[in-house]
């Protein structure tokens, strides 16, 4: 499983395999650092945008009168755009820089956030302001490839599980839209994430670096995605994170409908339990990748499924809420995060430096098409039976197949270094 370098096998030291760290990377003991929590910030402030529409569903279902399908369709829209966008975003960005990435990112998902908060009133603007509203979640794509040529490789899974704490954004999404929409009206919590991307574009801008040997890559943007696409760990890559960051993205937007939906809750009390679940599933995230540093990622996503996929099995008895459907939620959380955490030390192991990038972006595309289709069969299974159980029967063998392809094939092919 390599991109033309070797690939890592179980157990072996960590830095011993991987794209190289580029030439003539600063030394200062603290830019690192720094650039790493700009880059976090940015990919926060980018995800709360993006995830500013699901805490909102219960709300919209009611005053627009959506159906389970339509209110599906209207959370799940910022999703497959920001998936999708994450591929030619991740080939810019290897191409001009975060410097120059993370402000225009940030800049352009402000009109959106002002025409969802202000302007659509009816379930068609809101496709169309969720549509655009997706180009937050491409901020991923730009940070990942920033970080890893900051870090050296036996640092890499960390520092990557730290810049995917950005994902906290869902969670302050979760905490924040709902109270602040109440409190002041609901344009505010829109207006407030303006102002914040606007003011951290500057900053990203003013301070932001590129690591010193960066080079820029040669040929067309379609050449270059091309050449990614066929690296044989692209596609295995694109698999392991459609479920683990899929799973995470399906349930931090859906999750308040299903709660209010399945179990009665006010919406205020199923976007807290919301927030509960993202936060965990958040900080799981940099230790699955401090667990892939110490030993590999193989092992460590293999057994974040083989749970994920118990867990899945658990909700699907549709048991009580407490203890039971908690604790099979919050089991969810952390695995789905770690698991995230780990696709993405594996990443840095195998991907080319100069390539680190258009990977991300395919990568992270397929992880964001892995939260699109959730919701919308949630949905679907709802409105023919009822209830979810079925949903959860199927990613609970999602779950367990992705396990035993992480441990198959993709740890076969770590081996060979093929």
């Amino acid at each position: 499983m390599s991109a033309g370098q070797p690939g890592g096998v179980p157990g072996a030291r960590p830095g011993t395999a991987g794209a190289a760290a580029p030439t003539g990377a600063p030394t200062a003991q603290g830019r690192p650092g720094l650039m790493l929590t700009l880059a976090t910030l940015g990919f926060l402030l980018n995800f709360w945008a993006w995830s500013l529409i699901g805490p909102l569903g219960p709300t919209y279902r009611e005053e627009l009168a959506l159906t389970p399908v339509e209110l599906s369709v209207a959370v799940a829209v910022p999703v497959i755009v920001g998936s999708l966008g994450r591929i030619p975003i991740g080939a810019l960005t290897d191409r001009y820089g975060a410097r120059v990435m993370f402000p225009v990112v940030s800049l352009v998902t402000i009109l959106p956030v002002l025409f969802v908060g202000l302007v659509a009133s009816n379930f068609a603007m809101l496709v169309v302001g969720g549509f655009f509203l997706g180009v937050g979640g491409t901020a991923f794509a730009v940070g990942v490839p920033f970080v890893n040529a900051w870090f050296a490789p036996a640092r890499r899974g960390t520092a990557l599980g730290i810049f995917g704490m950005g994902t906290a954004g869902t969670a302050v999404a979760a905490f924040t839209t709902v109270a602040i929409a109440e409190q002041f009206g609901r344009p505010a919590p829109f207006i407030l994430v303006a102002v914040l991307l606007a003011l951290y574009a500057v900053v990203a801008w003013t301070v932001l670096r590129d690591a010193a040997g960066r080079a820029a890559p040669t040929g067309s943007l379609a050449a270059r995605t091309w050449a990614t696409v066929k690296i044989p760990a692209t596609g295995q890559l694109a698999l392991i994170y459609a479920l683990g960051f899929g799973g995470f993205v399906a349930f931090s937007v859906y999750l308040p409908t299903y709660l209010t939906t399945d179990f009665g809750l006010t919406r205020g009390d199923a976007s807290l339990r919301t927030a509960g679940f993202v936060v965990l599933a958040v900080v799981a995230r940099p230790v699955g990748g401090w667990l892939s540093d110490r030993w590999h990622p193989v092992p460590v996503l293999t057994l974040c499924f083989t749970v994920a996929g118990a867990a899945a099995v658990l909700a699907a008895l549709r048991l009580q809420l407490l203890p039971a459907g908690t604790v099979a939620f919050l089991v969810l959380a952390a695995t789905l995060g770690a698991a995230s955490g780990a696709c993405f030390a594996l990443v840095a192991k195998v991907a080319p430096a100069d390539k680190v990038g258009s990977v991300t972006g395919i990568v992270g595309a397929a992880g964001g098409l892995g939260g699109f289709f959730p919701p919308l069969v949630m949905g679907a299974v709802y409105s023919a039976t009822g209830h979810y159980t079925i949903g959860f029967i199927l990613l609970a063998v999602s779950a367990f197949a992705v396990a035993a392809f992480t441990w198959g094939p993709v740890r076969r092919a770590s081996r060979r270094g093929a």
